[in-house]
């Protein structure tokens, strides 16, 4: 079954709850995402290490119920 954008949004933000996030449904098939992700948490972190956060928040739904997330994350300006 496929994840829904608002799942996505809130497992980040229950992670990183001073993320601002948009979601976008690539394909329109619940399945293939992009996702934008704005948090101070990403400070002085590289962007793998940016990404795995976020990975670590979707709680092994990637490769699952989630099938692709483009990411683009960083800390705010």
């Amino acid at each position: 079954m496929p994840m829904a954008a608002n799942q996505i949004e809130e497992l980040i933000k229950a992670a990183l709850p001073d993320a601002q996030v948009e979601i976008r449904d690539l394909a329109g098939d619940g399945d293939h995402y992009a996702a934008n992700v704005v948090s101070e948490a990403f400070r002085g972190k590289s962007r793998v290490q940016q990404h795995q956060l976020v990975y670590e928040a979707l709680k092994g739904n990637m490769g699952g119920e989630l099938h692709a997330l483009a990411l683009q994350t960083k800390a705010p300006d």
